[in-house]
Order: C-alpha cells, then structure tokens, then sequence
C-alpha cells in the first residue's frame, strides 16, 4: 500500500497516540498528514483544505465527542465532504459504542490497542473498498450492510438499480 498521494487528517486529543499513527501511515508512504486535538480543530482544518481519509480517536475531551464530530462532518450544511471516509480508533469496544459509531456514520472502526497490519488493512478497505452511501430520515452515511443477504425481502430492502 501506498499513501503518498492522500491527504490525511488524524484526530486524538493523545499527543503519543496520534504520532503512532501518523508514525505508522507514513511508513507506508503518507507524506501530507495533518493533525488535531479538538473536534473543533479538526472540522475548521477541513474546511481549510480537502482531506482524502480522516481518522479519528472516538473518545475525544469530554467522551464521545469522536462521535459527535463524525456526525457533524456527516450531516452538517457547512460540512466541505460529508462524503469522506472515517476511519475511528477507540479503546472502548462495547457494543453500545461500536453501534453508536455506526450509527453515526463511520466507514470503518478499530478497536485499541491495535496492530500495524489491523490498521492498514482498514486504510486498504477505506481507499480500495469504498462503500456506497445511504441517506434515510435518520441517518447519512457509508452502507452500514457488510454483505447482502439475499433471503431478506422485509419492506426496508433496497431496490438494486
């Protein structure tokens, strides 16, 4: 995997765990990636410049304001590309937050602590793997389906085009 071409944004509030990432995404040839410490931060970077990738620590100052911040990228009018991929880092792995994280339109998660390839390969899945995006009355965001399930026909199903 190459990186070299992509602009990453990085976003924890944890000095050392952010420079790990960005140790980790320039060993594979990430040369233009950005940082922030604060939601705030991050979305005001985004508007400065275009970001290929984001990710993002889900426990961010007060809790989940990781979460927060995905879903303003996601669903906020002055948003630059609510159409970005996300990739969220957290420690915290109970169900309540995984669905949480989904829910608020996240493209990929990974659990801390995690490991160089765990990393990567959600960066192959974020840039090689994209998943289209679904917008309801609830929700915007990458298909949150991983697989279809062909014997589903409840009134939700989605047309195929």
């Amino acid at each position: 995997m190459d990186l070299k071409a992509l602009r990453l944004l990085v976003v924890d509030d944890n000095r050392h765990a952010a420079e790990i990432v960005k140790s980790i995404l320039a060993s594979v040839g990430a040369q233009d990636i950005a940082d922030a410490a604060t939601p705030d931060r991050a979305f005001k970077l985004m508007k400065e410049m275009p970001f290929d990738v984001v990710v993002v620590d889900q426990n961010l100052g007060q809790g989940d304001d990781g979460i927060q911040l995905v879903r303003r990228i996601r669903s906020d009018p002055s948003s630059p590309n609510p159409y970005v991929p996300i990739l969220m880092l957290t420690g915290y792995t109970e169900q309540r937050r995984v669905k949480a994280a989904r829910d608020a339109g996240v493209t990929e998660f990974l659990s801390k602590p995690f490991t160089i390839t765990g990393l990567l390969r959600r960066m192959d899945a974020l840039i090689h793997a994209p998943r289209p995006f679904v917008r309801s009355a609830d929700y915007f965001g990458p298909d949150r389906r991983r697989r279809a399930d062909p014997d589903y026909t409840g009134p939700e199903r989605r047309n195929r085009d």
